[in-house]
């Protein structure tokens, strides 16, 4: 059976010194996973992969060994590797990694970040009210990324922003898919953090993050009537 996995809107980058190509395969695939463009259940296959992309089957190998490693995928020799179910103890094990290293971080930036950082921050809660308006939802999810990078960033914290990352890919798989009715509440969120942050408020900044990521919980139980057939 041919493969899901579709590379039609995707071309390496010229100039791979900053990024290998396995890095770009990497990131394409995790995207479509994240996007449920790849949802539980789908099929990839290494060989289909490399040719609809133009590479030798290695870096493809490589990027499928770096998602496997965060449980989203699993590779089968011999069979198809396929795209896993989210886990809600994965997304669960994520919410508590991450809420407590953003919650240390915006109580470091409520001391740090400048009017210059917090003006910029504004203009990304812009850019997301845009995206909102034209139902952008990936454009949405990266600006929400962006965000949060940039609170680390911004708090000289960058190696916090790291750690999240590492470890937040399943809690983005149900947060994507409550963007459908969810994009609201977490911009203004977004809005509640930046402005304790503006008055340099460190307890009313962490917990408007404290809430904002909390969600997920709630996100999980609607995901589980609505769309049972993602979760493991």
């Amino acid at each position: 059976m041919r493969s899901t996995f579709l590379a039609d809107d995707f071309s390496l980058a010229q100039d791979t010194r900053t990024r290998s190509v396995t890095d770009q395969i990497f990131d394409l695939l995790y995207d479509r996973v994240v996007n449920l463009t790849l949802r539980p259940g789908a099929r990839l296959s290494e060989t289909e992969v490399a040719t609809q992309m133009g590479v030798s089957r290695q870096p493809v190998r490589d990027a499928f060994y770096r998602l496997s490693q965060l449980g989203f995928i699993q590779i089968r020799p011999q069979r198809a590797t396929i795209v896993t179910p989210i886990s809600e103890e994965a997304v669960l094990q994520a919410y508590f990694i991450r809420a407590a290293l953003e919650e240390s971080c915006l109580r470091v930036a409520a001391q740090r970040l400048t009017d210059e950082h917090l003006d910029a921050l504004d203009q990304v809660l812009d850019a997301q009210a845009h995206a909102i308006e034209s139902d952008d939802r990936a454009g949405f999810h990266a600006l929400d990324d962006r965000f949060h990078h940039d609170l680390c960033t911004f708090a000289g914290l960058d190696f916090v922003w790291t750690l999240v990352r590492e470890t937040k890919g399943h809690m983005d798989r149900a947060r994507y898919l409550s963007l459908s009715y969810g994009a609201d509440t977490a911009f203004a969120e977004h809005r509640l953090i930046l402005d304790a942050l503006r008055r340099r408020d460190a307890d009313a900044a962490v917990a408007a993050i404290r809430q904002h990521l909390s969600r997920i919980e709630g996100i999980i139980a609607r995901l589980r009537i609505d769309q049972p057939e993602v979760f493991g």
